[in-house]
């Protein structure tokens, strides 16, 4: 398909071709379960060059032989990402592998553990302000707020170098725009930084060509949490805060999305946070 754009360029990709990141190298943190394996899956279904990085070697590692003995090409590589230098190495890692990188996924998260109540209305201790364990907040930061601001301070220090453009996607969540009492308060906090943080750091790397958007997910099914959501009776009791009427998400729905800002289709959005929770956040919990 051809025809005029808006700046004249006189040839211009199809629809479906702005979709397409084949050939490009992508590095995605937390990616051996959940929603970081769901990023993954996606990008080398759409083939692009991976990387999975991830705190247990052995998850990683099990992953990426898994997709390798399907014929996609990754690498596994171990992080925290509450380390910075574990996380420059990750980068320098990727770089020597596939000589470029393209897109990035800040992803690697933990769970914010309980807030301060339960599922019936009750009280929960250690969810208090005033009587929760302090370093439990400093465990939540190191990786839910630090961990995303090393991973773009070093997604951006390559992207700079290698290309001067470049796609970076960072998973913060629903709780970063309403307040959830089943959740701590640390994670809500962490996650709320974090979305800030992708709209002050969109606007510095703009000039570069580099974009940076954040996905809000609410409720997925994944281990996060220790898996409670894969319980069909806390499933059932979720699915009612969901406007849609629909049950929980699953990672598979989270794909057309990652996909979409990955990808050239949408290459005049930064600084964006979308949120998918089938309505959750239009009302409030």
């Amino acid at each position: 398909m051809s025809g005029t754009d808006v700046s004249g360029d006189m040839s211009v990709m199809s629809t479906l071709d702005r979709f397409s990141i084949s050939g490009r190298s992508a590095l995605v943190t937390g990616a051996n379960s959940g929603i970081g394996l769901a990023f993954v899956e996606m990008l080398v279904e759409a083939g692009a060059s991976v990387t999975l990085v991830g705190r247990d070697l052995k998850k990683v590692t099990r992953e990426a032989d898994r997709l390798a003995d399907q014929g996609y090409s990754v690498l596994a590589c171990q992080a925290d990402v509450s380390d910075e230098d574990q996380v420059r190495k990750a980068f320098d890692a990727h770089v020597e592998a596939f000589n470029k990188l393209d897109i990035v996924f800040a992803n690697a998260g933990i769970s914010g553990g309980r807030g301060y109540i339960d599922a019936t209305g009750a009280r929960i201790p250690e969810g208090q302000i005033d009587e929760a364990d302090p370093q439990h907040w400093n465990n939540i930061m190191a990786t839910d707020l630090s961990g995303v601001y090393y991973t773009l301070r070093h997604a951006a220090r390559i992207m700079k170098v290698f290309k001067r453009k470049g796609s970076i996607i960072v998973t913060t969540s629903n709780a970063s725009t309403i307040t959830v009492p089943l959740v701590a308060a640390p994670y809500m906090a962490a996650k709320a930084g974090a979305a800030h943080l992708v709209r002050q750091i969109a606007r510095e790397l703009a000039e570069f060509g580099i974009r940076v958007n954040a996905i809000a997910p609410g409720a997925f099914i994944t281990n996060i949490g220790g898996g409670s959501l894969s319980d069909p009776a806390v499933q059932e009791a979720w699915g009612k805060t969901i406007p849609l009427g629909r049950k929980v998400a699953t990672t598979e729905q989270i794909k057309p999305l990652a996909l979409y800002l990955a990808s050239d289709a949408s290459d005049y959005v930064t600084g964006t946070e979308i949120v998918i929770d089938g309505g959750v956040s239009l009302d409030g919990f």
